[in-house]
């Protein structure tokens, strides 16, 4: 593994787990982990259960006692680490979005299409498809119980930097997050909408939105918190009366420029002639992680929402009008999707388990010799949407097509 902060933690608990869940055709060996500071790997190799710690990842793609590369850096490395990877022949799980530009994801796709000639696999990590939930209502629209697709709503809602004194950590510097809160969440929403609709986005009319401009340079950073360094002495400068000097004296005096979206909301047509709206904010003050997406056919509704994740919302059109009404299914039962590994039902499972889950699919897909979900060409589709969203935004919101993976 590659990385080691919040997602580094999340993907080494299920890879701890998933052979202790699921019986699978293949055990698992956590050999090593890589980050660039000796200390802190090292130290996060003992916690998090890696054998070893190295200092620079192409160590691991040259060792011949990993067969498998899991990417869990900031966007600006997946493509370089990915495609060194698949070229030595190891199997790739990269974590969500696939990189910070369409040229990057086209050239990943293209590396694993090549890759996949000779047994090698490369899986995205949109790790929401695995919630037992989503996957049953992918399955209800699948089996045609919402009937025709009209209307899919869909909103991820975070607020952990409206505190304009939080620092300016990675995720909100364009050249290594690539977008702010479009790929970072609004890339959740665009994949799981397109997964339980089996519709691809083809068009969109954006605007994103940066709330604070300028925020003090982090002292140390790690996922999504961080701690600003020392404040600057003197009075700040206002945004609006900073000229070019006062600029370049707040970013030496600790201060610097947010280069990505704070928010991003858009309108989209998926190709079957569904209609759909999607809002993605780090902005939303109260809301922590509220994912929530509803999904309105025909012959039904459904909707789930990750701060209920063992539920899911469903309202049946065809049944007598004197017993409609949205349903609440406890998704617990052995029979919902991968539920008969775990808990008795009604005994809940969180949101660590949608890694578990990942972990197990990506394993039988090695193992059994077939071609892992979200593919590279799955997230590309992803990536070529947040490309559509940008330029949309950067021209006036104007109706832009998304391109072709």
């Amino acid at each position: 593994m590659v990385g080691y902060a919040f997602m580094g933690a999340a993907h080494s608990q299920a890879w701890r787990t998933v052979n202790r869940v699921f019986d699978l055709p293949s055990q698992v060996s956590m050999v090593a982990v890589a980050g660039r500071d000796p200390a802190k790997v090292n130290a996060a190799a003992q916690r998090l259960g890696w054998e070893q710690a190295v200092t620079d990842w192409r160590e691991l793609v040259a060792r011949d006692d990993i067969d498998l590369i899991d990417i869990c850096t900031p966007g600006d490395s997946h493509a370089t680490i990915a495609l060194a990877a698949l070229a030595a022949g190891k199997h790739v799980l990269c974590e969500k979005p696939l990189a910070n530009s369409v040229a990057e994801a086209r050239d990943m796709a293209s590396a694993a299409a090549t890759a996949r000639e000779s047994g090698v696999r490369a899986m995205c990590g949109f790790n929401y498809r695995r919630v037992p939930a989503v996957a049953l209502l992918r399955r209800l629209v699948e089996d045609g119980r919402l009937g025709e697709i009209r209307h899919v709503r869909a909103a991820y809602l975070q607020d952990w930097i409206t505190d304009p004194q939080f620092p300016l950590v990675w995720r909100l510097r364009r050249e290594l997050a690539g977008s702010g809160a479009l790929g970072d969440i609004g890339a959740h929403i665009v994949d799981l909408t397109q997964y339980v609709t089996g519709q691809r986005i083809t068009g969109v009319s954006a605007l994103t939105e940066t709330f604070i401009k300028r925020r003090p340079l982090p002292a140390e950073s790690s996922g999504l918190s961080a701690s600003a360094g020392p404040a600057p002495s003197g009075p700040p400068a206002t945004e609006a009366s900073a000229s070019p000097a006062a600029e370049e004296a707040g970013i030496a005096a600790g201060t610097g420029p947010v280069t990505v979206d704070d928010a991003a909301l858009f309108l989209a047509r998926l190709e079957g002639g569904a209609v759909a709206t999607y809002e993605a904010t780090r902005f939303a003050t109260g809301r922590k992680n509220g994912l929530r997406v509803e999904i309105n056919g025909s012959l039904g509704s459904a909707a789930f929402d990750l701060e209920r994740l063992n539920e899911l919302e469903f309202y049946d059109a065809t049944a007598p009008s004197a017993r409609q009404g949205f349903t609440r299914i406890l998704v617990t039962e052995p029979e919902h999707p991968y539920l008969s590994a775990w808990w008795p039902p009604g005994h809940l499972i969180g949101y660590e388990h949608s890694f578990t889950h990942q972990m197990r699919d990506l394993i039988e897909a090695v193992a059994g010799g077939t071609d892992p979900r979200p593919s590279f060409d799955d997230a590309l589709q992803v990536q070529l949407v947040l490309d559509a969203v940008e330029r949309s935004a950067a021209n006036g919101s104007g109706w832009t097509a998304v391109g072709h993976a």
